[in-house]
């Protein structure tokens, strides 16, 4: 019995669930049954594009460290890290800066997990943010909470899905509002870690700096938007990111927290354009195909505007460059 018909029983005996239950028993199998990145998969993230996103995520990491003094029992941990592409890419240039500490990657596919051993051998796995070790974190989360469950309200009535002629449905439409519990804890737990052990984390994805509404719950499959409801757990489901969330939470919890700016203007800041044109003259041939890189990352009309960027930091570190308050 797929995924779909499992959900279908469990609606006709039980009634009708969260979008927050749906998507978390959606997701869940998806990516414990895949490889969903590239062009044979589903979607394509920043890290895959051109390894100049991953070297600028490690060269802020590693600029923080040395800032911060330093400290030798900091590690790198990366949450929901794909193939490994962006920790291979960041630890590279991590190193070199004089980096040596171990690796963490928060991770439960084991489809997954098996890619990212590949490339980063050292890694120790853990199943959830908690499990990380109490010692400074040099983070990063790329496209991790955009996957993590929503609710979705009508008002202060809870949007659910239920059965209609045997079918996935909405129970209720009308102006749609979205809460993320699972995102306010994660982000939670994350900032009392900081808070009590030093380090910054660097969150990258797609979303809102805060006061939006409206239903963001999408579905993408083959690289093309798709029905949410339709074949639940064979499709990638997210919605877009309430910064302003995350921000209030990891405040509460202690962290500091950076103002939110656009992938496009953080990468550029950081100097993506020097990169490129140094990746450039190493490699004439590849001159046009990492100008559509830098384009695909950094413009407007791209992934630049759309994707956000905050700065998480626990007590005495200093801010991210690039996103300070």
């Amino acid at each position: 019995m797929n995924l779909a018909e499992q959900l279908k029983g469990r609606i006709a005996a039980e009634g009708p669930i969260g979008v927050d239950e749906f998507m978390a028993a959606a997701t869940a199998h998806y990516y414990a049954t895949r490889d969903p990145l590239g062009a044979r998969g589903d979607f394509t993230t920043a890290p895959e594009i051109h390894q100049m996103f991953g070297e600028l995520v490690g060269a802020a990491l590693a600029d923080a460290w040395t800032r911060a003094g330093r400290p030798s029992a900091a590690v790198y941990a990366e949450l929901g890290p794909g193939r490994g592409t962006l920790a291979n890419d960041a630890l590279r240039v991590m190193r070199r800066a004089g980096f040596e500490g171990d690796v963490h990657l928060v991770e439960t596919s084991p489809v997954l997990r098996a890619a990212q051993e590949a490339l980063t051998p050292e890694s120790q796995f853990h199943d959830d943010v908690s499990e990380l070790p109490p010692v400074p974190l040099l983070l990063v989360a790329n496209e991790f909470f955009d996957a993590l469950p929503i609710k979705q309200w009508v008002g202060d009535v809870e949007r659910r899905v239920d059965l209609a002629d045997d079918r996935l449905a909405f129970t209720i439409d009308g102006p749609i509002r979205e809460t993320s519990p699972v995102r306010d804890e994660t982000a939670t737990r994350l900032a009392d870690h900081l808070a009590a052990h030093g380090g910054a984390a660097i969150i990258i994805d797609y979303g809102y700096a805060g006061g939006e509404q409206g239903d963001t719950l999408q579905a993408v499959s083959g690289h093309r938007f798709a029905d949410p409801l339709e074949e639940p757990g064979d499709q990638d489901l997210t919605a877009h990111v309430d910064f302003a969330a995350l921000a209030e939470a990891a405040t509460a919890a202690g962290a500091s927290v950076s103002r939110v700016t656009s992938q496009g203007t953080w990468l550029e800041t950081l100097g993506i354009g020097a990169r490129a044109m140094a990746l450039a003259a190493k490699n004439p041939a590849d001159t046009e195909s990492i100008a559509t890189a830098r384009r695909r990352l950094c413009d407007e009309g791209q992934m630049g505007r759309l994707f956000k960027v905050m700065a998480l930091t626990g007590k005495g570190w200093p801010a991210v460059a690039g996103l300070e308050p």
